[in-house]
């Protein structure tokens, strides 16, 4: 059989490589001979494509048309409730939310120099409604949780009523109240330190006896500030604002008028700052305007036993 002359050299090729032959020298040879031996050639291919990263692309407008229609989603929801529900509107915009103020949270006012408060709150969630109605009369014991403050118009509570604890002096007056010192058995102190000490359940206060010698307006504010104070301190602690009596003779600068405009005004502190007020001078005023008879006395008109127990009683029965 004749073997292909390409398939020979092949073949001679290996044998000599095989008898040991190194492949320097029989490249040589096959040279000597005319054998050309071919180099092998690798072929790599490149791509000109490149590879690269998927690309993400961001539009502002397929934002915006998914905002819209979630917008549009919940107002078809919302539409759909307020449908399906008659008193839906009613429910979501007629609510009042009250806070209560927490009882172990730290009073506004903690020093002496008493500063004022924008936005005192009523203790317990009570609501206002001045002056207090008449209500069913409570036990004389309830006169033993309250401290009256007081100027020389009641100044002689404790003498005639249940009520004993009295911080009050002759010198005090509603324009003075916040600067006038009192004795008292926790020192020589404003009647707004003192209670800062005492903390009392109930605060009733009648002031007044500087009417005629300062204008209405500067008392209300004396008034106003010793109101604010002990509402931001005492949170827990009900107040009650008393109204002035009136006077059985009026004089030239003291007037039943001049008393009717600062107690209006009383009433109006009251509801402003969230304590409550009581008429005593409705119920201390006869047919004809004037002091009742027998609630003052003859010589130097003061106030008699028998007024103090009518206050004390009115007391007792306009109670929250």
């Amino acid at each position: 059989m004749q073997i292909p002359i390409k398939r020979g050299i092949i073949y001679l090729y290996a044998d000599l490589a095989h008898f040991g032959m190194p492949n320097t020298v029989i490249r040589q040879l096959f040279t000597e001979l005319g054998v050309v031996m071919a180099k092998k050639k690798s072929i790599t291919r490149i791509s000109n494509k490149k590879r690269g990263r998927p690309k993400v692309r961001f539009s502002i407008w397929g934002l915006i048309m998914i905002f819209g229609l979630s917008f549009a989603a919940c107002f078809i929801l919302y539409m759909l409730a307020a449908n399906f529900n008659d008193n839906f509107f009613n429910e979501e915009f007629d609510k009042v939310v009250v806070e209560e103020q927490d009882k172990g949270s730290q009073p506004k006012n903690d020093d002496a120099s008493g500063e004022d408060t924008d936005s005192p709150a009523l203790p317990d969630g009570l609501s206002v409604t001045n002056p207090i109605p008449q209500s069913e009369s409570v036990d004389p014991s309830y006169l033993d949780k309250c401290v009256l403050i007081t100027d020389s118009t009641l100044i002689d509570m404790a003498k005639y009523t249940g009520l004993k604890d009295v911080i009050g002096s002759n010198e005090l007056g509603a324009s003075s109240c916040n600067t006038v010192n009192i004795e008292s058995s926790y020192g020589t102190k404003t009647a707004y330190e003192i209670l800062q000490v005492k903390k009392p359940e109930k605060v009733y206060i009648m002031l007044g006896s500087d009417i005629g010698s300062v204008s209405v307006d500067d008392m209300i504010a004396g008034y106003t500030k010793l109101v604010k104070n002990l509402r931001g301190y005492l949170t827990e602690s009900d107040i009650y604002i008393m109204q002035l009596p009136p006077v059985k003779e009026e004089t030239e600068t003291v007037s039943n008028g001049a008393i009717n405009e600062f107690n209006t005004k009383l009433l109006s502190l009251a509801n402003t700052t969230n304590v409550f007020c009581i008429d005593t001078n409705t119920a201390l005023k006869g047919n004809d305007g004037l002091l009742a008879d027998g609630f003052a006395g003859k010589e130097n008109g003061a106030l008699t036993e028998k007024c103090y127990k009518t206050i004390e009683k009115y007391i007792l029965c306009h109670t929250v």
